[in-house]
């Protein structure tokens, strides 16, 4: 993996690499162009995880499409499983794949965590105990 750099060089040239700029109040989330074939596989293999059954792509894929456009959330599928590519290649070790439940118990703490922060910010001050 000397070829590339870095995570952000392989994504530019396979063309899924996230865009989110601005200018003069106009926002564009284009992607680059990259490499036609490898884009068209990339983006495939987000429509095949997407459509699969208790994963967590197909659980990341119902969550990001309820707000987003279909086709940016392949995009940013893609880009996730180009990381997972690229660091399993990288590291050569075994993927180990995220169940649904990972994310849900993540979600779960991190809105804890806010809370917990807002009713700081509010002054309420709250007993010292371990949540789950």
């Amino acid at each position: 993996m000397e070829v590339f750099p870095s995570l952000a060089h392989l994504a530019l040239l396979a063309g899924v690499s996230l865009g989110n700029n601005e200018s003069a109040g106009k926002k564009s989330s284009h992607t680059n162009h990259g490499y036609k074939q490898t884009k068209a596989v990339i983006t495939e293999c987000a429509w095949a995880a997407s459509r699969t059954k208790n994963t967590y792509f197909s659980q990341r894929y119902k969550r990001l499409a309820t707000r987003r456009d279909k086709k940016r959330v392949l995009v940013a599928l893609g880009h996730e499983i180009l990381k997972i590519v690229y660091h399993v290649l990288k590291d050569k070790c075994d993927y180990k794949e995220l169940w649904e439940h990972y994310v849900d118990d993540r979600r779960k703490l991190m809105q804890i965590k806010y809370h917990k922060e807002a009713l700081k910010n509010l002054g309420v001050d709250l007993p010292n105990t371990q949540s789950a």
